[in-house]
């Protein structure tokens, strides 16, 4: 693993870890209307990024053409509001855990899409990796009671997961990291300011108490202004495939947090389910490079030691390892 690719893991873990850790901010939003909530978390964002968007913002949105920008609001529609209300929905009739599983699993289904829509062969070492964080994902959050509503707004949870990382690829090299994020944010908080509209009229936007409050800015300033934009710069060091791998340890931060306001505990489960998302992610992204095969009967390299440098024998030659970029 180069410089790059360890910069841009890092970053990716840093957003993960920050959007498991928010679950707990959430608890304390049980009673405010969600699409106020979502409007005013993603309004504060997109006020506190767009200073930080960069020079000639304006002119690289417009570069985009129509079809950029509609994917842009797709993204927010999908990956952002849609998510959260589909989360919401799927909660009404099943425990928390199951939408937590199947958004578990996109790691898989980005790990296996995204190469189909570049015309590639999947990365079996990523798929690998994938596959491991699926399954520590549900180790840690186990299963809960559902019914079909749960399941179909569970996978509907699902789609909005893959489409945050899948609708942003062709869009984060020319807007760059933080133009993207609060160009996101910015469509984001109009469409929850429309949801909040239709669905709770002239309700939509009570005024938050103190803790209230202080939730929102923790989930805009922290979770949002910088998950958003550390998410993003380590997607661009290291691939939507690679860097959705690190969505595990959402489930992992919420276990380690939950404990911190009672409503959860750590216990045997989390601990082994916590050790498969990390061999997963250490194995899909590359932390743990494996060996260079040499073709039987190829010549042994010589060690290039300077004057007197001798023939190593094959059975002794120690073989390079290969990072996997």
């Amino acid at each position: 693993m180069n410089a790059t690719t360890a910069r841009g893991a890092l970053l990716a873990a840093l957003a993960c870890v920050l959007v498991g850790g928010s679950f707990t901010a959430n608890s304390v939003l049980g009673d405010y209307p969600y699409a106020g909530g979502q409007f005013l978390r993603y309004a504060l964002a997109f006020v506190l990024l767009v200073p930080l968007a960069g020079p000639g913002a304006t002119a690289r949105l417009r570069g985009l053409g129509a079809g950029g920008r509609l994917r842009l609001v797709l993204l927010a529609a999908v990956g952002m509001v849609g998510f959260n209300l589909a989360v919401l929905a799927a909660e009404r009739t099943a425990e928390p855990a199951v939408p937590g599983v199947f958004v578990g699993c996109a790691p898989v289904v980005v790990a296996v899409v995204m190469p189909l829509l570049e015309g590639r062969r999947p990365q079996r070492v990523v798929l690998y990796g994938a596959l491991f964080v699926a399954v520590g994902a549900f180790t840690v959050q186990g299963w809960g009671r559902t019914d079909a509503a749960g399941i179909a707004y569970s996978l509907c949870a699902l789609a909005g997961e893959v489409g945050f990382a899948v609708l942003a690829v062709p869009v984060l090299r020319p807007l760059g990291p933080r133009l993207l994020s609060a160009t996101v944010c910015g469509i984001a908080a109009a469409e929850s300011a429309v949801v909040g509209v239709l669905a709770d009229g002239t309700a939509w936007l009570p005024r938050p108490d103190a803790v209230e409050a202080g939730a929102l800015l923790w989930q805009a300033a922290v979770v949002t202004v910088v998950g958003f934009v550390c998410w993003y710069m380590g997607m661009q060091r290291i691939g939507a495939e690679r860097a959705t791998l690190f969505s595990g340890l959402i489930p992992v931060a919420a276990a380690c947090t939950a404990p911190l306001v009672g409503t959860g505990a750590y216990g045997a489960a989390q601990v082994v389910g916590s050790a498969l998302v990390c061999a997963g992610v250490a194995v899909g992204s590359g932390a743990v490079p494996r060996p260079r095969r040499r073709k039987a009967g190829a010549a042994s390299p010589r060690h290039d030691t300077g004057a007197g440098a001798r023939e190593v024998p094959a059975g002794r030659q120690r073989l390079p390892e290969r990072s996997l970029e």
